[in-house]
């Protein structure tokens, strides 16, 4: 019991200190009161690590996520990156990456990707007031083009949604896109930040096509699901001109140098 008390103490004191008191007393409010009432209306939500308020779906990963963002911070190991154009966020879920990127760095564009469609239509919501900054794709990131559908089998929530390649006879719901097409079509010459959480399909993202958008990628942040991803993902990684580091869950390459130039 007591263990009990001093981690809520100790997670509203973190609430306070990163989200501002009002706001960390005003999302307490709002999670009780839909906990009580069981109300299905998205409810907004803030921190000062948003120039915008970001929208939370009752019932779902959404507050979870919320906290590891912007309570826990779990991207703050890249606060100190500068000149930050192109943001690539594969696997965006409902966009507070996303947020919290566009709003550290407010000369940079995003180029989000999510596979879920409910996800998607929070992500579209939560980037709509970056206007033109934020562009949402709905597809999942792969290897290479191919029909997909969403693995339900997989389970874990909305923050978990794994895709995999349709089956003999089945109808594809997703299509797939690759990183380099992405980088392709954005007219840039560099992706400044890749994040990517897609939830297990990293050894195939990582199998074939990489050399392409890679060797023109300055920062990736990455969360590796399971042994197998993490031992294709070091395969493909040693020898290649990063500093990494582990940050909690992710993992963090910084390129040591590469030109930046603009595509004509």
């Amino acid at each position: 019991m007591m263990g009990r008390i001093l981690e809520m103490i100790r997670v509203n004191a973190l609430a306070a200190r990163n989200l501002g008191f009002l706001n960390a007393l005003l999302l307490k409010y709002q999670l009780i009161q839909a906990r009580i009432f069981r109300t299905r209306e998205a409810y907004a939500l803030r921190s000062r690590d948003a120039a915008f308020p970001v929208w939370c779906r009752p019932g779902t990963t959404d507050s979870r996520v919320f906290y590891q963002i912007f309570i826990l911070r779990e991207y703050s190991c890249l606060d100190d990156l500068a000149g930050v154009d192109l943001i690539v966020d594969c696997g965006a879920n409902v966009g507070y990456s996303s947020a919290y990127f566009l709003s550290r760095h407010p000369e940079a564009r995003v180029i989000a990707v999510e596979p879920d469609p409910e996800n998607a239509k929070m992500l579209e919501r939560n980037l709509r007031p970056f206007g033109d900054r934020a562009k949402v794709v709905r597809a999942a990131v792969w290897s290479h083009a191919a029909g997909l559908v969403i693995d339900e089998s997989a389970g874990g929530g909305e923050w978990a949604v794994q895709v995999r390649e349709c089956r003999e006879g089945e109808a594809a719901t997703i299509q797939a896109t690759t990183v380099g097409a992405i980088l392709a079509e954005s007219g840039e010459a560099v992706i400044s930040l890749l994040k990517m959480d897609v939830e297990g399909a990293e050894a195939v993202v990582f199998t074939g096509n990489y050399r392409e958008w890679l060797d023109r990628t300055e920062n990736l942040v990455i969360e590796l699901h399971g042994e197998e991803n993490r031992r294709v993902f070091a395969t493909v990684m040693d020898g290649l001109p990063f500093t990494m580091f582990r940050h909690g869950e992710l993992t963090v390459c910084r390129r040591r140098a590469i030109a930046k130039t603009a595509v004509g």
